[in-house]
């Protein structure tokens, strides 16, 4: 019923069902690495969009991509997490210059490289867990 009106939209739709059921059952850990995973693949698809010159779809995943970076920078607890945690806001604050130097120069590169920062962070975090 879906596929043969809006196939794109009913993807989406599926998509967030099933990223609200892996929420449901999902403890504190689990949720941020949904969130790494969810802002790698924001990130992989800004890039590309950028390449291949889709500016909307890219301004899309820009968008995505900065709002969990803030989500991230948000829950860090400073008082518990010392360095780390101080750490951690600084990075995800280079990444976010990065996310929009990209897409304000039209360059992949910076993009690539918010991406590989968080891709460090994302692998330590799931190696934790």
């Amino acid at each position: 019923m879906y596929m043969g009106q809006h196939p794109a939209k009913a993807l989406r739709h599926y998509a967030a069902v099933d990223t609200g059921s892996r929420a449901e059952g999902a403890n504190p850990h689990q949720l941020v690495k949904m969130l790494f995973d969810e802002l790698l693949l924001s990130l992989d698809a800004a890039a590309l969009a950028l390449r291949g010159g889709d500016r909307a779809q890219c301004l899309d995943r820009q968008t995505r991509a900065l709002a969990i970076l803030h989500a991230l920078e948000t829950s860090l607890d400073f008082g518990r997490g010392g360095e780390i945690a101080v750490n951690l806001a600084v990075i995800y604050r280079e990444a976010r210059k990065r996310v929009l130097e990209a897409t304000a120069q039209h360059r992949a590169e910076p993009m690539e490289q918010a991406r590989q920062f968080i891709a460090d962070i994302a692998d330590a975090w799931g190696r934790i867990g």
